[in-house]
């Protein structure tokens, strides 16, 4: 089955106080290790959902750019999904700014995913749902209408009886960075 990834990467980055998704982390940028992660874990086809400024410093890994210079979580969504290809069969929607996720989340959930064929998959750590999840086409339309003020939180806990749970052990489902005191907590 053809799983694709939309990594949110158009917010501005305020708390932070500078661009976060270029800071250092090991080797790379936050967003590079996000890249590394999904490619890792088997996906192919990535669409990095990011600014007109942000868009040109980040060239170095193969992925696809869509543009969303209002920063808007719920636009940024709906701009990857339309940029999807029609072979994708399902989305992983992943944070640009989270990069200690790891592989084995990524591919925990689209294994269930492919083995279910649940329209909707969710990491969770002790009872919250955390990132990346994985929605299915068939749930693309209603994402797609969704407008402001509802978000995409409201489409999950509408859903909340089709989201299938994938346990983890681990937090880092649920760390981003957002803060200086974030980065320097997280990096390695």
């Amino acid at each position: 089955m053809n799983i694709s990834a939309v990594i949110l990467a158009a917010g501005k980055s305020t708390r932070m106080g500078q661009q976060k998704l270029l800071m250092p982390w090991g080797n790379t940028t936050v967003l590079g290790k996000v890249i590394e992660t999904l490619q890792a874990a088997g996906v192919e086809d990535i669409i990095v959902v990011t600014n007109s400024k942000i868009a040109p410093q980040i060239k170095s890994y193969e992925f696809r750019v869509a543009i969303n210079d209002g920063g808007e979580m719920l636009e940024s969504i709906q701009i990857g999904l339309q940029a999807q290809k029609p072979t994708a069969e399902a989305t992983l929607i992943c944070l640009g700014d989270q990069p200690q996720a790891e592989e084995r989340s990524a591919r925990s959930v689209c294994d269930v995913f492919r083995e279910n064929q649940s329209g909707i998959v969710a990491p969770s750590y002790q009872m919250r749902r955390g990132h990346p999840w994985l929605i299915a086409r068939e749930f693309w339309g209603e994402v797609l209408q969704l407008r402001a003020p509802e978000s995409v939180r409201d489409f999950l806990n509408f859903h909340k009886n089709d989201i299938v749970y994938v346990e983890h052990d681990s937090p880092s489902i649920l760390q981003d960075l957002d803060t200086p005191e974030d980065y320097l907590k997280y990096k390695p």
